[in-house]
Parts: C-alpha cells; structure tokens; sequence
C-alpha cells in the first residue's frame, strides 16, 4: 500500500462537474492498493499518515502532523501508485488489487482515519475525478508499508 502525501492549502475533488470532496488546508492523500495489501498494513500506513510530521511549527521546523496543524484530509483512490513501471515504456498494473479489494481497503483506510478524530473528505472510487490542489511548499512524500 502506497500513500503519496501532498501538504495543501486547498484540495478539491470533481466528478462531472460537482465538488464530491474538498478541504482547506491539510493533506491530500492519494492511496493505492496492491494485490497482498491488508487491513494490518492499512492501520499501520494510516497511523503514518497522520502522525507524520509534515507542518511547521512556530519555529519553521517540520514538527508538527496534520492534527496538530488543524488540517484534515482529503483522500483519493489512485490505483496507477500500484503501477509496476521498471521496464519499458508502459506501465503494468498486475501489482494493484482488484477493484473490489482496492474499494474494500480504501473505505476502511478513510474510516480508520475518522475513527482517529481526523475529518476526512473523500473522491469518488474508480470514477473520472479532476483533483485541485494548492501544493504549500511544495512539500510531497511517498509513503509505504
């Protein structure tokens, strides 16, 4: 499971012309699912997520996560961060999950974070979405477990 963290001052999510997610400042969170991922390794990656020190503090330091900071998130399905792309010119997604395991572990993915006291927006699972952010740093880590 992969987590591609980009620290936002604004994220939006639209599918056909409507606003489905949307947030202030925070993270956006675009989370791809592979074949052997579980609902340990979930857990495990979301804890990351939220604790992971991203913000400045008043110091200018990257001391504070995205709780401390009053942010929230804003997570999307992206599939092709399970893309295999070592040779050739295209990509192969045999790593990625199938779609009803991927939707399986991307519900509890955002569920756990809610549980945690995080507000949590959302995409739209497998749909044509126009993601919008406003990238502050820009600052983008990729996470794993």
């Amino acid at each position: 499971m992969k987590a591609l963290l980009q620290r936002v001052r604004q994220a939006k999510v639209e599918v056909s012309g409507q606003i489905v997610g949307q947030i202030g400042v925070g993270l956006l969170v675009l989370l791809g699912v592979e074949q052997q991922d579980s609902e340990a390794q979930l857990k495990k990656l979301a804890d990351k997520v939220l604790k992971y020190r991203m913000f400045s503090d008043e110091n200018g330091k990257m001391n504070l996560n995205v709780q401390q900071a009053g942010g929230a998130l804003l997570v999307v399905s992206q599939f092709t961060l399970a893309a295999d792309t070592q040779s050739g010119l295209r990509p192969s997604f045999t790593p990625a999950a199938q779609p009803e395991l991927a939707n399986s572990l991307y519900l509890q993915f955002v569920e756990y974070c809610r549980s945690q006291g995080m507000e949590v927006q959302t995409g739209q699972f497998a749909a044509d979405m126009q993601v919008s952010l406003t990238n502050d740093g820009p600052v983008t880590f990729l996470l794993q477990s």
